[in-house]
């Protein structure tokens, strides 16, 4: 990936996607925190549940004055269905539980000091043991597990923020589940420090063992909302059996837009300078 290279883009209403590999996102975290002076990046994963928040309910992130760089990738099937027939080239899937065991990777490989923030503690305990025993030299600045009244409170997240962000932590993940997570990187993202921050939801359960993610057949034919249906069935109907089905008819706006450079160490330089 070079800093002249175009990337492919739909429009969702106002929700750009834009076509990347895991390979692509996995190098753009690592050169953008061997970076000073740049704005945070926030790799956010779209799927139907994402234009369920973000378009139909009129949430929003990404605003003028954020100070963050946001990437939006395609997580659902149907979105990189979508992308694929607009573009006509295969759009590939890039979801936050395929990244997660990369990005942790990468950090221990580059000594980039990771956190996570939101999940129960009996995942952070679980991830405290899996770290060991396979990443044994990666750097994990901390865990933390807010309460929603945490979360929910400006100046409690501020306070957590700073908590953050006296840990040096370089990479944080935050698993508050959308929009909670985008909106709360939106409002607090850059008083943590952190260079990049990734709202992946429930990534660090399956990477903690704690929930099992779909057999393979099924997330590559695009079931794999089924199978955590079968797991999870309260919790879930909601989103995929009622607020699903309304999200998926957004898709007929989308539309391919003129590509872009993608965010690369060379054109991001180019951009607003942080605040």
């Amino acid at each position: 990936m070079t800093g002249d290279s175009a990337v492919a883009r739909i429009l969702i209403g106002a929700t750009p996607v834009d076509r990347y590999t895991e390979d692509q996102v996995v190098e753009m975290i690592r050169t953008r925190v061997g970076e000073d002076n740049r704005r945070p990046l926030s790799v956010v994963s779209v799927n139907l549940d994402h234009l369920h928040h973000f378009e139909r309910e009129g949430s929003e992130i990404a605003a003028a004055g954020s100070g963050l760089d946001w990437v939006m990738v395609a997580d659902g099937a149907p979105i990189a269905w979508r992308g694929g027939r607009l573009s006509k080239q295969p759009w590939p899937r890039v979801t936050g539980a395929d990244l997660l065991p990369d990005i942790v990777s990468m950090c221990e490989r580059e000594t980039i000091t990771i956190g996570f923030l939101g999940g129960l503690p009996d995942v952070h305990d679980n991830l405290t043991v899996k770290f060991t025993n396979r990443y044994p030299a990666l750097k994990v600045a901390g865990f933390w597990a807010p309460p929603r009244s945490v979360i929910e409170s400006a100046e409690q997240s501020a306070a957590l923020a700073r908590e953050v962000r006296e840990t040096g932590v370089e990479v944080l993940v935050v698993g508050l589940g959308k929009p909670r997570q985008e909106l709360w990187i939106e409002d607090f993202g850059l008083a943590t420090g952190a260079k990049v921050l990734l709202p992946f939801g429930a990534s660090a359960d399956f990477l903690a063992g704690v929930v099992d993610r779909a057999p393979k057949v099924l997330r590559n034919n695009g079931f794999e909302w089924l199978f955590r249906l079968w797991q999870e069935p309260r919790r879930l109907a909601r989103r995929y059996l009622v607020q699903g089905p309304f999200a998926l008819t957004l898709l007929r706006r989308a539309v391919l837009v003129d590509a872009e450079p993608p965010i690369t160490p060379s054109s991001a330089a180019e951009q607003a300078p942080r605040p």
